[in-house]
């Protein structure tokens, strides 16, 4: 084992900690003696620098552009694996054979149904609620649906109900879409794949005979797969921190919804889109990267540069040739995209970007494949939470499995008034 020594000039005193290697990325020091041996806590805005847990789900390297799973790029799952395969690999932490798969499919088709009293919810609340808030509080409900799921003893029972919420969110989503339209909501269907049926529930009416085209469901089936875990990031964070709390699993999955829902994170999609309407015209993208340019100007343009990745997202180049492929199959010529492309061009080769790293995101490609593929703007966030749930509930499970688990507790820098009386 490693240390590294602290010393305080002042005191004279030191302290050896200790560093724990990574088997990818940057390794950790162990800090829990600072306060005790310093009288100081570590200060780090935003927890950037900060390793709060151990895991072995997702590894980001963000100046590579690397994403793996499982030690799997994202790249290859994307093209290789379904959707339903990569979260069977995120929650068993091995590709499922052949056998494995169509027995795991089919518990997954059964587990798609609801109790009946959850549509009692959706008749609760406003036509015009955002769906967001509707299927958080969905999803809390379920909770009380699946009290079991409260105290898990065994592999069995974790697997149990990880399927289960997976399964059962696309249906929720669709749910809540249809009761926001008035429109009568449709049961799964069994012959179905998972993603196929999503945009059945989506569509369909009772009688109707619906026709969902193959590069439909790739391409949303792939949006899924991108979405399905991204490390530590603020929704994630979340679920582990209500997970060490003992909560009911469903309730740290409705409070990662929760997180989710903010512009700055999962919500970024639909400021995309809305400011692509907002330049409204080819022509007038000139003007608007000229602003983005103007360091005087607060205008920014969306869905380009991340937080962790400094290079390409490599989730970004995957949904690239999927546009493309639908622009191709489908015929698409929306204004919207045209206008989107531009932008890209200029992006790619304009210095002021490259320089700075501003490279489409993930977010910049979804919004526009999303509206391709006809789905309301106010459903792009829901969709990322059917992608994400699976990266959400294995992380749970990991926190959960964790003998070292402790209730999450951060400290703070105080700077209030000292003690008055």
């Amino acid at each position: 084992m490693k240390t590294v020594t602290l010393r305080d000039n002042q005191t004279k005193k030191e302290i050896d900690l200790n560093i724990y290697d990574s088997t990818l990325g940057s390794g950790v020091i162990d800090i829990s003696p600072l306060n005790k041996e310093f009288g100081l806590w570590t200060y780090d805005n935003g927890f950037g620098m900060t390793a709060g847990c151990t895991s072995d789900i997702t590894y980001i390297d963000g100046a590579k552009g690397e994403l793996l799973h499982r030690g799997y790029p994202i790249e290859y799952l994307a093209k290789n694996h379904s959707y339903l395969e990569v979260c069977y690999l995120l929650l068993e932490g091995e590709l499922p054979t052949k056998e494995e798969f169509i027995a795991y499919e089919q518990d997954m088709r059964i587990k798609r149904y609801p109790n009946e009293g959850i549509k009692k919810i959706f008749e609760a609340f406003p036509d015009n609620a955002h769906p967001m808030s509707v299927l958080s509080s969905a999803v809390s409900a379920l909770s009380a649906f699946h009290h079991q799921h409260l105290d898990i003893n065994s592999e069995e029972e974790y697997q149990d109900m990880a399927r289960r919420i997976i399964s059962k969110i696309p249906t929720l989503c669709a749910y809540t879409y249809r009761n926001s339209m008035g429109y009568p909501l449709v049961y799964p269907d069994m012959d179905r794949y998972f993603t196929e049926n999503f945009l059945y529930m989506l569509r369909s009416f009772p009688g109707g005979h619906e026709k969902i085209s193959d590069i439909e469901v790739k391409a949303l089936d792939t949006i899924f797969t991108l979405h399905a875990d991204h490390e530590q990031n603020a929704s994630t964070s979340t679920v582990r921190l209500v997970c060490s709390t003992g909560a009911h699993p469903y309730a740290a999955i409705s409070a990662g919804i929760n997180a989710l829902w903010g512009r700055a994170h999962g919500g970024a999609n639909e400021s995309v889109i809305a400011q692509l309407e907002m330049i409204g015209d080819v022509n007038n993208v000139d003007k608007y990267i000229a602003k983005a340019k103007d360091k005087d100007d607060p205008f920014k343009l969306m869905g380009f540069g991340h937080r962790v990745y400094k290079n390409f997202d490599p989730r970004a180049k995957v949904l690239k040739e999927i546009r493309d492929s639908l622009q191709a199959e489908l015929g698409i010529n929306s204004k919207l995209i045209e206008i989107a492309n531009k932008i890209e061009h200029i992006a790619l080769t304009d210095e002021y970007f490259i320089s700075r790293n501003l490279y489409p995101n993930i977010d910049f490609y979804s919004g526009t494949i999303l509206s391709a593929l006809n789905i309301p703007r106010s459903m792009f966030t829901p969709i990322f939470v059917i992608g994400r749930t699976v990266g959400w509930i294995a992380q749970w499970m990991e926190q959960k499995r964790d003998t070292t688990n402790k209730i999450v507790r951060p400290r703070q820098r105080y700077v209030g008034p000292t003690r008055r009386v």
